[in-house]
C-alpha cells in the first residue's frame, strides 16, 4: 500500500504552486510602477520633521514598502501626517492624486469605490 498516491501529491502541488511565478496581466498595462508611487508619496511627506517621530516613521515605512498593496494601505497614515501640516482639505486632494496612480495595479477588491459623499 502506498502512503502518497501520485494523484494526491500532484493535486496538492498544483494547488500550492498555482500562480506563483505569473505576473498579473494588469501590471503590464499600468502607467505607473511601485517606484513612481513611492517617490510621489515620499515627496508629499513634509521635510521639516523637527522631532516629529510619527512623520519619520511614515517616511521610513514608505521607503521600505515592498508591495503595491502596502503603499495602498499606507495612504491613511500619509493622510494623517499631511492633515496635521497642511490641513485636511489639502491632504485629501494630495492623497486623491496618489490614489489615481494605483489604477490597474491593485486586485479588484482593493480598488476605491465611488462615493456619493464626495460629490457636491
Amino acid at each position: 500500500m502506498r502512503w502518497f498516491k501520485p494523484n494526491l501529491r500532484n493535486s496538492l502541488h498544483a494547488i500550492f504552486s498555482a500562480g506563483l511565478g505569473q505576473a498579473r496581466p494588469e501590471e503590464a498595462e499600468s502607467a505607473f510602477t511601485i517606484e513612481d508611487i513611492r517617490q510621489r508619496m515620499l515627496q508629499l511627506v513634509p521635510p521639516d520633521t523637527d522631532g516629529d517621530e510619527r512623520t519619520a516613521v511614515v517616511a521610513r515605512r514608505l521607503r521600505y514598502a515592498d508591495q503595491v498593496e502596502s503603499l495602498w494601505f499606507m495612504r491613511g497614515e500619509l493622510m494623517a501626517v499631511l492633515a496635521r501640516t497642511r490641513g485636511e482639505a489639502a491632504a485629501l486632494e494630495a492623497i486623491s492624486g496618489v490614489s489615481d496612480m494605483f489604477d490597474n495595479l491593485l486586485p479588484e477588491g482593493l480598488r476605491s469605490r465611488p462615493s456619493p459623499l464626495g460629490k457636491s
